[in-house]
This record gives structure tokens, C-alpha cells and sequence, in this order.
């Protein structure tokens, strides 16, 4: 198969895996920097062009969209979707699953067990909701961070109101905020479960280093090989499939109620492999070999 990854460029390593167990498995790749591609929209023709020529023939296209490109990273995979060009990951479920508002709706509509959430555009709502919360320490996020930036803890209603205001103050997209109840027993500590189609191919512990409640990787927080429980499997699973997301970095933590799902990540990075010695590159091509075909196939017959 000819396949398309749509990256940053090659040197993220991410974006490496995927192209060299590709081009092991006998496939043509091609890394092609989105940010550098334009789109033609006339009748009946979409196009894509990149440095100056039609990108045409590809068989399959897998985006590493970075948070900060999403809505240009996403129309582009739209562009390509149009042409009747596979795609790993869909450019709605790109864009779900990088609005927390909208994620967290979703999840909660498909029965995912998720932290309470409120938002509201309102600084004069701010007792209310978080009374609605149980009380302080409330986490405060924008809807739209990644890497645990946009996202604080507030340990009272006046660190909360002040948070809050300096938000909307700096918040000209008009990107929500929201407000989630914080997790006492899970404090500084998650789980990452990498999942491909219908299994979970890695998962690790991300623990803060020091006193931060977040455990992202990009803040510091290490990261320990994990077996998931048989709910918490069954969960991950069910929240990348409400997200429309074949290939997903589903984070979870461990609550005195049970599993509650944090995020799902459209583009995961691969940094679990380093430290759980799982492949995940390999699950992700042998997915895509098996459904890019069958979906070839199933055209061929229809035609």
C-alpha cells in the first residue's frame, strides 16, 4: 500500500516508527508536513497539493495532528477523506476528542464513567458550581489544553473565582472552561492505555515527581509498566469507541468509585514503548492492513 503520515516531520519518533515498520512490511511511505499543504475546493474535484504537486494515489493516510494545528491538520484529513482516502483516525473524531467539553459529553452519553464536570460562562455562577462539585479543591481546565497545560487546582472558592477570572480574561477564542471535581486518592497519578482498534496493546503509570497533581510525561511524571483490570480494559476500550477512534491514548485514574476516564487522545505519542518495552507501532500497520484492504475489497465489489 502507498500511506501518507501526516506529522510535523521525520523527525519526531512517533512519526519514525510508524514509517519504518511500514516500509518493513512492504509498504510505500510517504511523511508529508500538513502544515505545508493546500487544499483546492471546487465540484466534484478535492485536492490536496504539497510543495507544488497533487498528493494522488495514496491508499491510506495516518494524521499526527499537533493540538495546536488541529482545526488546519483536521481539514486537510477532511480534504483527503473526500478523495475516498483511508484514514486511521477520522477528521470528526480528531476534532471530538480535542474539545474536553464536547469529550466528556460524549463519553458520559455512551455510559464511561468520567469526573464530574460543570462549565459555565458565568463568573458569578462560581459558588454554585462548585458546590455542585462537593466543594474545594476544584481542578480547572481549558477545554482545549494538552499536556496538562490550562489545567489548575484551585484549593478554594477564592483561588477558584480568581483563576476563573484571569481565564476569561485571556480566553479571546472563547474556548470553555470547565470545572471538575478533584480526586483525592489519585492525586498526581493516572493511567495511559494505548489502544488499537479493539485491544489495549500498552498501558503505564504516569506518577509526579514532586507535589504537581498532574502526572503528564511533558511535565516530569514517570512512567511504569501497568496491567489494567478487566473493567478498566472494557472502559478504555469503550471510550475510544465513543470518540469515533481506532487508534487512541485513553487516560484513566483510579478512583475509591471505580475507573473514571480523563482524556482521549487522537494522536498518542509513543513514548510508552520506551517504558513498557510494548510495540505499539506494529498493531497500528497490521490494523491498518487488515481494514484498508477489506475496505478496497468491499469498493471493488460494490463497483
Amino acid at each position: 500500500m502507498k500511506i501518507a503520515i501526516l506529522s510535523n516531520g521525520n523527525g519526531n519518533y512517533s512519526t519514525k516508527r510508524l514509517r519504518d515498520v511500514a516500509k518493513e512490511r512492504g509498504h510505500k511511505v510517504k511523511i508529508i508536513k500538513y502544515r505545508e499543504c493546500y487544499a483546492s475546493i471546487e465540484k466534484s474535484n478535492p485536492t490536496v497539493s504539497y510543495r507544488g504537486e497533487d498528493l494522488a494515489g495514496y491508499d491510506v493516510i495516518i494524521p499526527r495532528i499537533a493540538n495546536s494545528m488541529t482545526k488546519y491538520g483536521t481539514a486537510i484529513v477532511r480534504q483527503l477523506e473526500m478523495q475516498g482516502v483511508y484514514t486511521v483516525s477520522s477528521s470528526l473524531a480528531i476534532t471530538r476528542s480535542r474539545d474536553k467539553l464536547r469529550s466528556m459529553q460524549l463519553l458520559a452519553k455512551a455510559g464511561v464513567g468520567v469526573p464530574k464536570t460543570v462549565f459555565s460562562r458565568n463568573p458569578t455562577d462560581i459558588d454554585d458550581l462548585i458546590d455542585k462539585l462537593g466543594g474545594t479543591p476544584v481542578i480547572i481546565k481549558l477545554a482545549r489544553g494538552t499536556h496538562g497545560n490550562g489545567v489548575v487546582l484551585a484549593e478554594s472558592k477564592k483561588a477558584a473565582k480568581s483563576v476563573l477570572q484571569a481565564f476569561y480574561l485571556s480566553n479571546e477564542d472563547g474556548t470553555n472552561i470547565l470545572l471538575q471535581e478533584f480526586v483525592k486518592e489519585s492525586a498526581g497519578t493516572d493511567i495511559r492505555a494505548f489502544v488499537v482498534g479493539s485491544r489495549v496493546v500498552a498501558s503505564m503509570k504516569r506518577q509526579s515527581l514532586d507535589d504537581d497533581f498532574r502526572s503528564n510525561l511533558h511535565k516530569g511524571g514517570e512512567g511504569t509498566s501497568v496491567k489494567l483490570t478487566e473493567e478498566e480494559n472494557k472502559m478504555v476500550i469503550k471510550a475510544a469507541k465513543a470518540m469515533g477512534l481506532t487508534v487512541a491514548g485513553v487516560d484513566l485514574m483510579r478512583s475509591a468509585r471505580g475507573p473514571l476516564i480523563l482524556e482521549v487522545n487522537a494522536s498518542p505519542g509513543f513514548g510508552i514503548e520506551k517504558v513498557t518495552n510494548r510495540d505499539v507501532a506494529t498493531p497500528i500497520i497490521e490494523y491498518i492492513e487488515r481494514n484498508a484492504n477489506r475496505r478496497h475489497k468491499k469498493d471493488r465489489v460494490g463497483a
